[in-house]
């Protein structure tokens, strides 16, 4: 393994990493705001199915929790492309 890592040019170990490393952050930004998304509209749909008569304030309200959770997954995405 050692004589494949010789060979290579200098700096090109490094781009590597850093390509997997921006990989890696934009997977864990993803992950929660996906959990945060599915917990959202889950109750959602619990509370509209206990309370059918409130379902237009619960259903805007849950559109602005995706909103706002989503923004966090879009933070990832644009610090992934501030480490490369």
């Amino acid at each position: 393994m050692l004589h494949v890592l010789a060979a290579q040019n200098p700096g090109e170990l490094q781009a590597g990493l850093k390509t997997v490393g921006a990989g890696i952050v934009y997977g864990g930004a993803a992950i929660g705001p996906g959990i945060g998304i599915g917990l959202v509209v889950g109750n959602a749909i619990t509370a509209m199915a206990r309370q059918p008569e409130a379902a237009g304030m619960v259903r805007t309200t849950m559109f602005l929790g995706i909103a706002f959770t989503e923004a966090l997954a879009l933070f990832g995405f644009v610090l992934t492309f501030l480490l490369k």
